[in-house]
């Protein structure tokens, strides 16, 4: 069976890429369509495959302002040519579930609907982060664009979403149904450490974006007290560390190797955004590492309150200050080996079996109709 897979972009390796790896790795032999190619910005088992690029991938700045490309990716995105496939598996969280397949099945794993069309507009494009004429042209645009999300929603023949949040918001927006196969963690490599002695600062492992709600986590770290270690990067790094205090630590992009460091000496990693699925929780966990979690989108699905962590209501700072201080006064219940077991539910292997098995049945079923 000659299959292609499809992705947004490459462009570095978050968890919408390794999902892709995962998929890599069930078709070792399947092309690969994407809009844009930065080389050497993903893992080796992602770049040693033929890789097929849009017209965006020779336009100016696109490695860098890729995003102010936008308008361009559905015309992008149709113009990739997957005829004479057997099989099209896409990896969307934005325009590649529009990809014209040629008739071939397509199966499409969902991250999430196109956040910034929908649900997180406000979030992305709000009057203090874009000047009023930027802010007028989006406007203009949005309905062009969730108008073609919609319509390409049925060039897909069966969706697979991420969590059973984005099966409801699939269900809600394209009108389609989804399995459901949680993405992997790395619990392999992400595992606890008996002689790391716990230290006494709090964790936020995540990208500088508006939704991620990061200043939540470092306002309740002035507000209480508490020491904070912040890793990541991105577009809000200096409106961040323009609020954080002296307990605050920065420590940028670090290795993967570091991030487990941090995640197995952490006391908690704070997980203030809503996620369409959020896989930093499952990663501290498979550490042995609890989470204080926004209770909303998918830590619900990963997070089990009392065992391997707890939820704040509100995205406020004082709800999280109140977490924390809950959290404090019940450490002592909280299991390192129980926490990094539950994990293993979200492995690199449960997710491949998923997977195949969803692919399987759809292939099946196509078949006997």
């Amino acid at each position: 069976m000659k299959v292609a897979l499809a992705h947004d972009w490459l462009t570095g390796m978050r968890g919408g890429e390794k999902v892709l790896e995962a998929m890599c790795e069930l078709y070792p032999t399947a092309d690969l369509y994407t809009l844009l190619h930065i080389k050497g910005s993903v893992s080796d088992l992602i770049e040693d495959r033929k890789i097929y690029t849009s017209f965006l991938q020779h336009a100016p700045l696109i490695k860098s302002k890729y995003r102010w490309y936008l308008p361009l990716m559905p015309k992008a995105v149709e113009s990739l040519d997957l005829s004479g496939y057997d099989l099209v598996i896409s990896s969307s969280h934005c325009v590649v579930k529009g990809v014209i397949t040629g008739g071939a099945p397509h199966i499409c794993y969902c991250h999430t609907p196109m956040r910034y069309a929908w649900d997180m507009y406000e979030s992305y494009f709000n009057k203090d982060r874009f000047p009023a004429m930027v802010s007028f042209a989006i406007g203009r645009l949005m309905p062009y664009l969730r108008k073609w999300d919609i319509a390409t929603a049925s060039r897909v023949d069966r969706f697979v979403a991420n969590s059973h949040y984005v099966k409801e918001r699939i269900g809600r927006i394209y009108n389609a149904s989804a399995d459901v196969v949680h993405p992997p963690a790395d619990t392999e490599f992400f595992t606890p450490d008996h002689n790391v002695t716990k230290g006494d600062y709090y964790l936020v492992v995540s990208a500088f974006a508006p939704y991620k709600k990061v200043e939540i986590a470092i306002e309740a770290s002035m507000r209480a007290g508490f020491p904070l270690v912040v890793v990541g990067s991105g577009e809000d790094e200096k409106r961040l560390k323009g609020l954080a205090g002296p307990n605050v630590t920065f420590e940028g992009a670090v290795s993967d190797e570091r991030i487990r460091d941090l995640y197995r000496g952490a006391k908690a990693l704070l997980f203030p955004g809503e996620e369409d699925f959020g896989i930093t929780p499952v990663e501290a966990m498979a550490c042995g590492t609890p989470v204080i979690a926004y209770g909303k989108g998918g830590a619900l699905e990963t997070v089990v309150p009392g065992v391997t962590g707890l939820f704040f209501k509100n995205q406020t700072t004082q709800d999280l200050v109140d977490a924390v201080v809950m959290f404090t006064a019940s450490y002592e219940r909280f299991d390192q080996a129980r926490i990094s077991a539950h994990a293993g539910r979200f492995s690199k292997e449960a997710f491949k079996e998923s997977l195949s098995k969803c692919i399987d049945t759809f292939l099946s079923q196509s078949t006997s109709e």
